[in-house]
C-alpha cells in the first residue's frame, strides 16, 4: 500500500512539476530566439519585412523608433498604396490617447485622478449596485480597476445615423461585442482586481466632454493632438475621411468600409503612422512637449493593477514586459472586427518604439510587437504570451497524460511482480 502511494505522490509532483516547467518555458522564453541576433534597427526591419510579407492580405504600415527618433519604415499594401500619412481607424489602441486627454485634464486641475467619477457626472451616472460606487474614481477607470464587469468590445455601426447617444450607449450599448450585455456597471468591489472594460474608456468620454465643455474629439484635438504635432489624427470619423482612410480589408483580403462609433474613446481614433510614431517619439527622454509633464507619464507609466501575480496595467496603458532598467516597455494593441490590428510599443527609458498599423490579419500587429518586445529585452511579452496559452495548455495536457500513464504502468508492473 505505501508503494502505491509513492507512485501516487510520486505522479502528482511530477505533474506539477511538468506544468511549471512549461509556464516557465512559455513565459520566460527559454526555448525562443529573437528574429534577428543583431542589434541594428536594419536587421530587425528586413526579419520583420519578411513575416508581413509571408502573412499580410491588406494594409500595414511598419515604423522603427530608435531614441526618440525615426530611424526605419515599411509600407505594403494588396490595393491602393499607403504610406506614413494614410489614415488608419485603430481600434482599441485609442485607450492610449484617451488617456491622455484624461490626464491633461488632471494636468490643468480640473480633474482629481482619486475622485469618484459621479463626481463629474450630470449627463449618465452608473445604475445602482451592491459596492460602493464613490471606489470607481477616474485612476481605477484608467487602470481597468474599478469593478465594472461590461468586457466591452465594441462592434460599431454601419451607418453614422445609426449611432446612438454616449448615455444610451452607456445604459446599453447596441453594438456590444457577441456575448456582452453591453450594460455599464459595478459588478465587482472597485479596486479589487482587474477587469477589461471598454466601458469604463466610453464613461471617461463622458467625462472629458463634461469637464471641458467641448465634444470629444474637439477637445482631444486641441488639448492633445494638436500641441503634440499629430496632423492625421482625430475622433471625428468624418474628419478622416476627408484626410484620406487606408482601405479597410477583411480576412480574406476584401476591402469593406470601416464602421461608425459611439464609443470613439475606447475604439474608434483615426490616425496615420507618422503620428503614431512622433507620440512615441514625443514621449522619449528629453522631447519637449507641452501636453503632460514627465510626473504624470512617470504616473501612466508605472503598474496600477495585476493579473495572476504580472504588472499588466498603468493608467491608460498596458505593461508589456520589464525594460531591464526597473521600468516597462509600455503601449496598447487594437482589435475590430473583422481585422484590424493596431499595435504601439515604447521603452520610456530609452525612446525606442515600434508602430504597427494593419487590416486584414487579426494578430499580425501585436506579433511584429510582441518579436520587437523580445528582440530589444529578451522578455517575453503579456500579450505574445496570451498567444501561446493554447499551445502552452496543450504540451501541459500531453505531458500530465504521458506521465499519469508512466504512473500507471509502474503501478501495474508492481503489482504483478508482488502478485508472482
Amino acid at each position: 500500500m505505501k508503494r502505491y502511494i509513492r507512485i501516487v505522490l510520486g505522479t502528482i509532483v511530477a505533474v506539477i512539476s511538468w506544468v511549471a516547467l512549461v509556464f516557465l518555458v512559455s513565459s520566460e522564453g527559454w526555448l525562443r530566439e529573437p528574429i534577428t541576433a543583431s542589434p541594428s534597427s536594419d536587421a530587425f526591419m528586413a526579419a520583420a519585412e519578411k513575416i508581413i510579407d509571408e502573412d499580410s492580405v491588406g494594409n500595414i504600415a511598419m515604423v522603427l523608433v530608435e531614441k526618440g527618433e525615426v530611424t526605419n519604415s515599411y509600407y505594403r499594401s494588396n490595393g491602393a498604396s499607403v504610406d506614413e500619412n494614410s489614415v488608419f481607424q485603430v481600434a482599441s489602441l485609442s485607450k492610449w490617447l484617451t488617456a491622455w486627454g484624461v490626464m491633461a485634464l488632471v494636468e490643468d486641475g480640473l480633474i482629481d485622478i482619486d475622485a469618484p467619477v459621479s463626481r463629474y457626472l450630470t449627463r449618465w451616472q452608473l445604475p445602482d449596485s451592491e459596492f460602493d460606487h464613490s471606489g470607481v474614481t477616474i485612476g481605477r477607470l484608467l487602470s481597468h480597476t474599478a469593478g465594472l464587469d461590461d468586457s466591452l468590445g465594441y462592434n460599431g455601426f454601419d451607418t453614422p445615423s445609426d449611432v446612438q447617444t454616449l448615455e444610451d450607449s452607456l445604459t446599453r450599448a447596441k453594438d456590444a461585442s457577441p456575448g456582452k450585455t453591453g450594460v455599464v456597471k459595478v459588478g465587482h468591489e472597485p479596486g479589487k482586481e482587474w477587469n477589461y472594460s471598454g466601458g469604463g474608456y466610453t464613461l471617461l468620454q463622458l467625462v472629458v466632454e463634461e469637464v471641458s465643455g467641448l465634444s470629444f474629439a474637439d477637445h482631444m484635438k486641441e488639448r492633445v493632438f494638436e500641441p503634440l504635432g499629430m496632423t492625421h489624427t482625430t475622433f471625428d470619423h468624418a474628419e478622416a475621411i476627408e484626410m484620406g482612410l487606408a482601405e479597410n480589408f477583411t480576412l480574406d483580403g476584401n476591402t469593406e468600409p470601416f464602421r461608425w462609433y459611439t464609443a470613439v474613446g475606447a475604439a474608434s481614433l483615426f490616425t496615420s503612422p507618422a503620428d503614431m510614431a512622433r507620440f512615441v517619439e514625443m514621449q522619449s527622454p528629453g522631447k519637449d512637449q507641452s501636453v503632460l509633464s514627465e510626473k504624470i507619464l512617470g504616473m501612466m507609466a508605472t503598474s496600477h493593477a495585476s493579473s495572476l501575480g504580472a504588472d499588466v496595467w498603468g493608467l491608460g496603458v498596458m505593461l508589456y514586459a520589464p525594460n531591464n532598467r526597473g521600468e516597462f516597455i509600455i503601449g496598447h494593441d487594437g482589435n475590430n472586427e473583422p481585422a484590424i490590428n493596431t499595435a504601439v510599443r515604447l521603452d520610456p527609458n530609452t525612446g525606442d518604439g515600434i508602430v504597427v498599423l494593419e487590416t486584414g490579419s487579426a494578430l499580425l500587429a501585436t506579433e511584429i510587437a510582441g518579436e520587437w518586445v523580445f528582440w530589444k529585452t529578451g522578455n517575453v511579452d503579456n500579450l505574445a504570451f496570451a498567444m501561446l496559452l493554447d499551445t502552452m495548455f496543450l504540451w501541459i495536457l500531453i505531458g500530465s497524460f504521458v506521465i499519469l500513464f508512466i504512473g500507471i504502468v509502474i503501478g501495474w508492473r508492481g503489482g504483478r511482480n508482488r502478485a508472482g
